[in-house]
């Protein structure tokens, strides 16, 4: 399945952590239309849910608990963005009610975390798109070329000065100081990380050898937890390099590289450039399973190919009674048309509308 952009990408200031309250009436009617201004129903139910995992998603989910909680009254949703594996820890040990992760469970975690769905099983439900930026703080230099060898060897710590040989062929225009370079990745288990090192596995496998995992594995460099802390550091330090989703990056107003894909071409980051990435990625999950496949490789002209899903893990049989109602509301707000079209101004890529569709039948079959 093809998949095409949708929206454009443009940022919002970030939250702390989330520990957000929405509302939902008692008799299922909804109070007022969205902040979107559609006046579609939301399907409100009272009660309390907990959420954990993806700091990717943090501002879509502050996104879709305002808005949810402009149409009802009565609920408590809760969402500690602590990384997506913390997020599927929380899940596996019965304290989320829903995880967010930007990278598919293992294989070792599916069974763990359909262990907690009686009769049932863990699904994978892809709710947010963002695309993941190299971004630095290099006073001086605008509009950085890195192809995925030079970003392999820089993360891997064997590029270790900004006017090495391999980025000046990089960036032949340009003038690099010669500035130690600082590479920063996240300190926590994290699917930005799963993705980033995904992309070089596929993309520089020669220069990049230690894996795709959502836990950092190669040396030196420096460790921030979280997407925020990530782009805050980097904001405050000179020469140094991070990967970040664009939300984030846009925020703190940082520099964002070109990044070559599969046909060496050097592309920007923005919407039209992502939205291509994306139309090739494919469903390969069964049933409402809906697992997506990224050509990290892409050769499409003008495609940026780093890119990441977040996806929310739930169960699709064996909710408690007292949560089902609410799961379902709020996820199936998350995936409506108004909600996807609100993730428009917040650095995301909606998802396109032949998988939007999927996962919002998949909620209603939530059970």
């Amino acid at each position: 399945m093809k998949l095409q952009r949708h929206g454009i990408l443009a940022c919002l200031a970030l939250t702390a952590a989330l520990a957000l309250s929405a509302c939902g009436s008692d008799n299922n009617e909804p109070a007022g239309p969205s902040a979107s201004g559609s006046a579609a129903a939301a399907d409100c139910a009272t009660g309390t849910i907990n959420a954990a995992g993806s700091s990717a998603q943090k501002n879509a989910v502050a996104e879709w608990v305002k808005t949810y909680q402009q149409q009802c009254t009565g609920v408590t949703i809760n969402y500690d963005p602590s990384g997506s594996g913390a997020g599927i820890q929380s899940f596996i040990a019965g304290t989320a009610d829903f995880a967010g992760s930007d990278s598919a469970l293992k294989d070792t975690e599916q069974p763990q975390a359909d262990a907690k769905c009686p009769s049932g099983k863990a699904i994978h439900l892809p709710m947010v798109i963002g695309p993941v930026a190299i971004a630095y703080n290099l006073t001086g230099v605008d509009g950085l070329q890195l192809k995925p060898a030079t970003l392999a060897k820089i993360f891997a710590g064997k590029i270790t000065k900004w006017d090495d040989a391999l980025i000046k062929a990089d960036n032949p225009s340009a003038t690099l100081p010669s500035t130690a370079i600082q590479a920063v990745h996240r300190s926590d288990e994290s699917g930005t990380t799963d993705n980033f090192t995904a992309f070089l596995s596929k993309a520089a496998e020669t220069d990049w050898t230690f894996g795709k995992a959502k836990a950092w594995k190669a040396p030196g460099g420096t460790g921030a937890k979280g997407s925020d802390g990530v782009a805050a550091l980097v904001k405050q330090t000179a020469g140094t390099i991070g990967y970040v989703e664009l939300s984030f990056a846009e925020n703190s107003s940082l520099s964002t590289a070109k990044v070559a894909n599969g046909s060496g071409e050097f592309v920007a980051l923005n919407a039209e450039s992502a939205g291509k990435t994306i139309a090739s990625a494919e469903v390969t999950g069964q049933g409402d399973d809906l697992k997506l496949s990224i050509d990290y490789s892409t050769k499409e002209a003008g495609a940026y190919p780093i890119v990441l899903v977040t996806y929310e893990i739930v169960c699709n049989k064996g909710l408690a009674a007292d949560k089902l109602a609410l799961v379902k509301g709020f996820l199936g707000h998350a995936a409506s048309s108004e909600g996807q079209a609100d993730l428009a101004d917040l650095g995301y890529a909606p998802l396109p509308e032949s998988v939007r569709t999927k996962v919002e039948a998949a909620v209603k079959t939530l059970a």
